[in-house]
């Protein structure tokens, strides 16, 4: 029998003449046996004894747009042959027996606190659809290509969760940071509200440390007291009474989500102070790293401190920024074709090793670590075989797309510590045990948020859409 999640009571609420008809759902076709979501129909009670069911109470996914290379950092292969092990040598970890990338020194101090998973597996090859699998946990109908946003392409996780369970104790029920994310040129699909509507888009924030306040229209003006705002707000419903006659207008009854969002959050000082990154002492914010993505972490816990539900930072907001200026680290994505090693060592790995960790040991040192469910995933790896690539910038060799096996990392929420779950083979090529994919992930997302994976939430026109086809990643739970 179906289990169905309504619509949340809370928040900005709609009523179903409201939505536009949109067209039927696409991107549900699967392929290969062996990395195809399983479906399962789960009872309630099933789904609730799955381990890490309900341990967080918000979840920070850490995307690294591009595609880490899984040998050069989290799985590395001393003994295979150079051109398969690369330029880098590894180094001993806080777990025994266990080696990362010579250039993430401190993630290798705090690798007691996470979970590795070797074995992530799935068959899409390009950027656009790969993000999109990633962020949607569903294959796009164009696999491996580079398709542009959709008003029907399926929801990200954070509008599924906005449908199912939207925020009571914060005015956004997810946020992006250091977004949106750019494959490379064009605006990653799968990270909006998609076939929701953009009421159901996540707020994204772009550079967080152009502002001191990373959201600067939130700070309170002198001359706008609570009773002008409430009058505004009350002049802005008169304009626009009339929603009737406006029901086939989606971008006018869209626009009136985010005002309502808006004065949500003009009204909560919760909200305004989230924002606020001058509140945390200098040696902190240095500790982060003084940089986009480094302060887009600091950022993110002071957000789930504050009660987001489910916040996401893109490491690099755009999967190959290098190519338009080769010396702005901030521009650097992890789509490595050339220069491989000249580009992690020098621009990615040092703000990635630094921002990381910080976040790990700073959750973990105010208690929040074991509420708080970390994930650090891209949409794929990088092949297993170093060469140099004519079609591509760069006078040196890198490594392809690679989405055969590929490597994450995740932490708190009841995470076995200091675990490694799954193993690739010799060549870090293919999956040496079962594989998982990215609708496992989030499956384990939803399950940790206390929500049934496998329960259904209603699309604009009233058809039940699983929230996702995956299976809890119970081995990452010991």
């Amino acid at each position: 029998m179906l289990s169905f999640i309504q619509p949340g009571e809370s928040g900005t609420r709609f009523r179903r003449r409201e939505w536009m008809r949109i067209g039927g759902l696409a991107g549900m076709n699967w392929a290969l046996p062996g990395l195809i979501p399983q479906r399962t129909m789960a009872a309630d009670s099933v789904a609730a004894d799955a381990p890490g069911f309900g341990k967080a109470k918000s979840v920070i996914v850490l995307f690294a747009s591009g595609g880490q290379s899984q040998i050069d950092m989290w799985d590395p292969k001393p003994d295979a042959p150079e051109q398969i092990r690369g330029a880098f040598d590894s180094i001993a970890t806080a777990i025994p027996g266990v080696r990362f990338s010579e250039h993430m020194p401190q993630i290798a101090k705090i690798a007691d606190r996470l979970c590795i998973v070797r074995s992530m597996a799935h068959e899409d090859l390009d950027h656009g659809s790969a993000f999109y699998l990633s962020m949607t946990g569903r294959y796009h109908r164009r696999k491996s290509g580079n398709p542009l946003p959709s008003p029907d392409d399926l929801p990200c996780h954070g509008a599924i969760l906005q449908r199912v369970r939207p925020s009571v104790e914060f005015a956004q029920t997810a946020i992006h940071l250091n977004g949106p994310a750019f494959v490379p040129l064009i605006e990653g699909p799968g990270q909006f509200g998609g076939l929701l509507g953009k009421g159901f888009d996540p707020l994204t924030l772009g550079d967080v440390t152009r502002d001191e306040i990373a959201v600067p229209t939130l700070l309170p003006h002198s001359d706008l007291p609570p009773v002008r705002m409430t009058s505004r707000q009350s002049l802005l419903a008169a304009i626009e009474h009339n929603m009737q006659a406006m029901e086939n207008q989606q971008l006018a009854l869209d626009k009136n989500v985010l005002y309502q969002r808006a004065f949500d959050m003009l009204a909560r000082q919760n909200a305004r102070e989230a924002f606020d990154l001058s509140k945390e002492p200098e040696t902190l914010r240095n500790r982060y790293g003084r940089n986009r993505s480094g302060q887009a972490c600091l950022l993110a816990r002071r957000l789930v401190a504050a009660g987001v539900p489910l916040v996401t930072v893109f490491s690099s907001h755009n999967s190959r920024g290098q190519d338009l200026d080769p010396m702005n680290t901030d521009l650097y994505g992890w789509d490595t074709h050339n220069d491989i090693f000249h580009g992690l060592q020098n621009h990615l790995l040092p703000r990635f090793d630094q921002g990381f960790s910080a976040l790990i040991e700073d959750l973990d040192q105010r208690g929040m670590l074991d509420s708080t469910l970390v994930v650090c995933m891209g949409e794929f790896g990088r092949a297993p075989l170093v060469a140099l690539e004519k079609n591509f910038i760069g006078a040196t060799p890198g490594r392809k797309h690679w989405s055969w096996v590929y490597s994450i990392a995740l932490a708190g929420a009841g995470v076995q510590r200091g675990s490694v779950v799954g193993e690739s083979d010799s060549r870090g090529a293919y999956p040496h045990t079962d594989a998982y994919g990215p609708w496992d992930v989030m499956a384990t997302i939803f399950s940790s948020l206390g929500i049934d994976p496998h329960q259904h939430y209603f699309d604009p026109v009233n058809r039940p859409i699983q929230i996702c086809d995956g299976r809890v990643m119970n081995a990452v739970y010991g």
